[in-house]
């Protein structure tokens, strides 16, 4: 039996609507937010009002992005450290999102060595999460604001 060629085409068409439909729906791998991995060194020291400097490299999407850090912590503060970081930063969609202002509230002691957790976000909606081993002698519950700027 032989089919009208008019219905022939318009099945075709209906299949090919279906098909590109169906590709638009389907869930497609997106780069839009992708995580950057973050090293970074920091000196700080301070006596009830803090202030640290340090810089790091952040590699996102194959390439590394050399950073300064500096920044001002106000609430229980001694002592001075130094500490080197190891993380992730997420929530950049492009790569000057990670550049900015970021807020934290924690603590921490150290007596030589210790080891210090730190979780970071900005305006732009960038987090960072960090840890590492530090060494000095600090006692810290403060408030901290951290500027973080691409070189």
């Amino acid at each position: 039996m032989q089919q009208n060629p008019e219905r022939r085409t318009h099945r075709s068409r209906l299949i090919a609507l279906l098909l590109l439909a169906l590709g638009l729906a389907a869930p497609t791998p997106s780069f839009a937010q992708a995580a950057g991995h973050v090293r970074a060194k920091i000196v700080k020291a301070g006596l009830l009002v803090g202030g640290g400097a340090g810089s790091g490299v952040l590699t996102y999407r194959g390439k590394t992005y050399p950073f300064r850090i500096s920044g001002l912590s106000f609430g229980i503060t001694a002592g001075a450290t130094i500490g080197r970081f190891d993380g992730w930063a997420s929530g950049i969609r492009d790569v000057g999102d990670f550049a900015g202002t970021y807020s934290s509230v924690g603590g921490g002691f150290a007596l030589v060595g210790g080891v210090n957790g730190v979780h970071l976000r900005n305006e732009k909606g960038v987090t960072i999460v960090l840890q590492g081993p530090k060494a000095g002698l600090e006692l810290a519950a403060n408030i901290s604001q951290i500027t973080i700027a691409l070189k």
